[in-house]
């Protein structure tokens, strides 16, 4: 069984690492069932391993956190839903390259129940969607924006950390950094797509397509 927990308002930052911390150590020792919490930041930026400090543009526009997973800047805030994933890989295979396919499909197929066409990108870590209606980039190609953040970290093999889709955030405030290190596309969210999608409608799509992608996975291993 996995627990989902929806929180309605802002959680601040510190406050949900700590959750996850105990969450991830509970499970690990198998007090505890497997968590997604769908939540939203206040407007915040994040630091994971690799994160250089050239890419924090505006050190000073919001506060700054050490995430510890993996990764490079990145912002959340209102109007982005953060999923954080707390699975047990011990019983879910221990192949964390497989681990992180699922959560691109995961995101690929929600996005694709609003008929948005996500892709990943060898060497840009995240979820794209092409821009036919913005100015081609240098090289004459199609403008691609990043819509999802992915970055987890493991414990015991169990993770934490998860995914950020854009809904509707204040596209400005990823001004501050730069986004994961790429600073040759840009960002876009559904509402920036000209789609009229709310946090709860992303909510239903996330839930429905999360089984198909993680417990398919799971009985596929279990047969093994």
């Amino acid at each position: 069984m996995v627990e989902w927990r929806v929180s309605d308002s802002p959680v601040p930052y510190d406050e949900a690492l700590a959750f996850m911390e105990d969450r991830v150590a509970k499970i690990a020792a198998g007090e505890a069932e497997e968590m997604i919490w769908l939540l939203e930041h206040p407007p915040l930026y994040t630091a994971g391993t690799s994160a250089k400090r050239e890419d924090l543009v505006d050190p000073d526009r919001f506060p700054v956190f050490e995430a510890g997973r993996g990764g490079q800047y990145t912002y959340h805030g209102p109007g982005q839903r953060v999923a954080y994933v707390m699975l047990d890989l011990n019983k879910r295979g221990r192949d964390v390259r497989c681990f992180v396919r699922q959560l691109e499909d995961w995101v690929i197929a929600a996005l694709d129940e609003f008929n948005v066409k996500g892709e990943i990108r060898d060497g840009r870590v995240g979820v794209w969607v092409q821009r036919p209606d913005k100015p081609k980039a240098a090289d004459g190609s199609l403008r691609e924006d990043k819509i999802a953040a992915i970055g987890v970290k493991l414990r015991k093999w169990v993770s934490f950390h998860g995914i950020s889709i854009n809904v509707e955030p204040d596209l400005s405030h990823f001004d501050g950094i730069v986004p994961c290190g790429i600073r040759e596309h840009g960002v876009t969210s559904l509402v920036d797509l000209g789609l009229p999608v709310g946090m709860a409608d992303l909510d239903v799509a996330l839930r429905a397509t999360f089984s198909r992608i993680f417990v398919s996975k799971l009985n596929a291993t279990s047969e093994v």
